[in-house]
């Protein structure tokens, strides 16, 4: 288990090295100048930044420069934002983005176990009609015109109770987390039942199952403790592939509810060409959705015992 993990490790240490390489390359292929003249306001702020970053000096030298800084934990400072490190937007901004993926996760998880054994359990009944169409038109739907019909839906709730049930933007309460959580969820709650389904039908017909019912345990016994735990299974692998879908969806889902989240200024920071905001976050997800994959596959061993992780 320890060589495992230790392997995993160094095989994201590599992978974090790539994505933190290949940002580098790509923002320094985007044409125009990083400190023009309405990010860099004079001289001396020019040459404090140039001096900084190594902006004066070949590319090879700055991006050793930049990794270098990396190794120490500084993403920069922003070019577009007075007196704000990289870090310090990070710090205060993915909190709340974190808040927002955690209850989106737990949202789309929980539906889709639950949704997809119903679906297993009433085969080709009215159940299963009705929650496979909804799950298609989960997974059809971008999550922008989802968020949109939301917002347009909470409106016309709040009119017709002549009250603000819901917020229609904004961050701060438990009913400003309810529907864009719901939102970022959707599609990946679609995708776990459609794969808790398969997984389901899957475990029915295996020989534990059958030995079980012809033992005469309860029904309801076989179906938690043989059939839906051993379902669960493929779900959790992929967990972390999810947690990156829901952290990039994220982005949408924070600009259409005004939330201020880092997925928020990582899309303001593209629009204004603050490079070190860029890079930065970039860097800080990939480093996050390896840490969250390498998370899953340890767990995934340690869950499921027949998994020899050591080899």
């Amino acid at each position: 288990m320890w060589k495992y993990t230790f392997k995993r490790i160094v095989l994201g240490l590599v992978t974090i090295w790539f994505i933190a390489t290949a940002t580098f390359f790509a923002m320094h292929s985007v044409p125009g100048d990083p400190l023009s003249s309405d990010k860099a306001t004079s001289e001396r702020i020019r040459a404090n930044l140039e001096a900084k970053y190594g902006l004066d000096q070949p590319l090879l030298s700055q991006y050793f420069i930049y990794l270098g800084n990396l190794a120490k934990g500084d993403l920069g400072i922003s070019f577009t934002q007075e007196n704000r490190s990289v870090n310090d937007i990070i710090r205060e901004h993915f909190p709340i983005s974190a808040t927002l993926g955690i209850l989106a996760l737990a949202f789309a998880a929980l539906g889709g176990i639950l949704w997809g054994a119903l679906t297993a359990l009433y085969r080709n009944r009215w159940p299963d009609t009705v929650i496979m169409l909804l799950v298609i038109l989960g997974i059809s739907a971008p999550s922008f015109v989802v968020a949109a019909f939301s917002q347009y839906g909470i409106v016309n709730l709040n009119m017709w109770a002549g009250t603000n049930i819901l917020p229609v933007g904004g961050w701060g309460s438990v009913g400003h987390m309810l529907i864009p959580a719901a939102v970022l969820g959707l599609s990946t709650m679609a995708y776990l039942t459609r794969l808790m389904r398969s997984s389901m039908l899957e475990v029915v017909n295996t020989d534990y199952v059958r030995t079980a019912t012809a033992k005469g345990l309860p029904p309801a016994l076989i179906f938690t403790r043989h059939q839906l735990r051993n379902a669960m299974l493929p779900v959790i692998t992929v967990l972390g592939p999810a947690i990156a879908g829901i952290t990039t969806g994220g982005f949408v889902v924070e600009i259409v509810f005004a939330i201020p989240g880092l997925g928020r200024f990582f899309v303001e920071a593209v629009q204004q060409l603050d490079y070190t905001v860029i890079m930065g976050t970039t860097v800080f997800y990939g480093a996050f959705l390896v840490g969250m994959v390498i998370l899953v596959d340890i767990v995934y061993g340690v869950i499921d015992p027949r998994v020899r992780v050591d080899q």
